[in-house]
């Protein structure tokens, strides 16, 4: 089979990585876990450094010992292994700063400059773990520091820069040109922790790798697709946080609709990034924008009011910290949309995600049309149901098909079964965390997963019609749930104007 070529996975070569926002959650829960995993399963670099840049005054000794604790809570490998983690630790050095002061950059050029190796000081992957109004701040002070050069000598240098990016079109398009000014496109690779799950990343192979599949998927044979993203706790801890962003700035713009894109994009000539980039850019450009007019009849929000959730009492998002008792913020957020090309053309996509839900779950539904006439209904007591394929995310990510057997026994009975295909009993438990994979390319110089910037403008240009269209509007008695329910009515009634309904997830072995 001929096979077009393209350039092999690069090789991480020695580096340092320093970590902006040391002290943060980030940092304990997901960061260093990631990094030492990588370290104890020989991905990363051989020579290899890790700093952690924060305001707290601590030794190395000290930081290595927090993270050693927080190892022991948020490690997906029990128990931590010693000798491992001694010899990953010995790599891990504290840089004490504030973020806003030209001496902590000083102070970190003299910590590189200790490191033996040339390399080391060259080739630097700097994580911006801060808040978001810094992003561009810190690039600045590294540019001014001699730290990060936009076409360095020797080596290289690439910034890790979180979400949210931006919280509209225009914000979005400030920061990225602030950015710009400190650095080139090729050394900004924006995260979306979402793109670096196993089963994400397998939609390209299961689409592309598959005759059978790719040759249904489109629009003679698709009836709707339905994107769903559910969570079962509240806000907790981060209600001030939503209070500013909303389920449509926290989820739709970033997971949603690069998980969409990949559903729905066309072949790449190649799997470069710029390539595959090129073509999830594509897609979200031929999303058809939401009109002023349109927006009350194609995109849903919701709130959540008091509940139970796995039979424990829920305070309503009004009672949450940090949240304002008159708040209009969306927890709930679905919309109807249509891709305007060729393969998808009358298609509807329904995007969906909420919290306080009955389950955690993030699932895309493909529903093929229903056969033109049915041959047994006159001698079946059910009707058939539409096939349909879906793929799990998470949790116990896998891929099942829906289609109608035959009930065994003397009368002629129809019901729908499942073929189901679990990545646990297939490859085995092993699932590298997201940070793992995303870190890792980030130290190879693999933009794939990350977001580049016309993707990050085409994303809000097609949401910010619809938070101008709510920020004009209060909450109705509609658009309320109870949480531990699957939303507001006004999204039943969303799909039900099409005919269509939406399939909840459930709990899948």
């Amino acid at each position: 089979m001929a096979c077009r070529e393209h350039p092999p996975r690069k090789i991480a070569e020695p580096c340092s990585i320093v970590i902006f926002g040391a002290s943060g959650d980030l940092t304990a829960r997901k960061l260093i876990p990631a990094l030492y995993h990588l370290f104890k399963d020989a991905h990363l670099p051989r020579e290899c450094r890790v700093i952690g840049v924060a305001r707290r005054d601590k030794t190395d000794e000290a930081w290595r010992a927090e993270l050693r604790a927080d190892l022991d809570k948020y490690s997906r490998t029990q128990p931590v292994d010693e000798q491992v983690w001694t010899a990953f630790a010995a790599n891990v050095h504290y840089c004490r700063g504030d973020l806003t002061d030209d001496a902590t950059y000083r102070s970190l050029q003299t910590l590189l400059a200790s490191f033996g190796n040339p390399a080391l000081r060259q080739n630097v992957l700097f994580y911006l773990a801060t808040q978001p109004s810094q992003f561009a701040e810190v690039a600045g002070r590294l540019q001014a520091g001699d730290l990060l050069h936009k076409d360095p000598a020797s080596g290289w240098q690439r910034m890790v820069i979180e979400k949210p990016f931006g919280h509209d079109l225009a914000s979005a398009q400030d920061l990225n040109a602030q950015l710009l000014r400190h650095a080139r496109e090729g050394q900004l690779y924006r995260i979306d922790h979402f793109l670096g799950k196993e089963t994400v990343q397998n939609i390209l192979m299961f689409r592309f790798g598959n005759a059978i599949f790719e040759r249904l998927w489109h629009r003679d044979a698709v009836d709707h697709v339905q994107l769903t993203v559910s969570e079962k706790s509240g806000v907790g801890q981060r209600g001030g946080y939503y209070e500013e962003a909303g389920a449509l700035r926290d989820m739709v713009q970033n997971h949603l609709l690069q998980v969409l894109s990949l559903i729905g994009m066309e072949p790449p000539a190649s799997l470069n990034p710029e390539d595959i980039r090129d073509e999830k850019v594509k897609l979200l450009k031929s999303i058809r924008p939401l009109k002023p007019e349109e927006v009350g009849r194609s995109a849903v929000r919701g709130q959540y009011f008091a509940g139970i959730v796995e039979g424990k009492p829920q305070p309503g998002y009004r009672q949450e910290a940090k949240v304002r008792p008159e708040s209009h913020v969306e927890t709930y957020a679905a919309m109807r949309l249509f891709i305007d090309n060729w393969r998808w053309s009358g298609v509807p996509f329904y995007l969906r995600t909420g919290k306080c839900l009955p389950l955690g779950a993030s699932e895309v539904r493909i529903q093929f049309r229903a056969t033109p006439h049915i041959l047994f209904a006159a001698v079946c007591e059910e009707t058939a149901n539409p096939n349909a394929l879906t793929l799990r995310l998470q949790p116990n990510e896998g891929i099942s098909l829906r289609f109608n057997g035959k009930v065994p026994g003397s009368n002629l009975g129809i019901r729908p079964v499942r073929m189901h295909f679990s990545y646990d009993s297939e490859f085995g438990a092993y699932t590298p965390e997201a940070y793992e994979r995303l870190l890792l390319d980030a130290v190879a110089g693999d933009a794939t997963l990350f977001i580049r910037r016309d993707e990050v403008e085409t994303a809000w240009s097609l949401l910010d019609p619809i938070r101008e269209h709510w920020d004009q509007r209060g909450l109705t008695n509609r658009e309320f749930y109870a949480a531990g329910t699957w939303g507001p009515a006004a999204a039943e009634e969303l799909l039900a104007r099409d005919g269509h309904a939406w399939r909840d997830p459930q709990p899948m072995t």
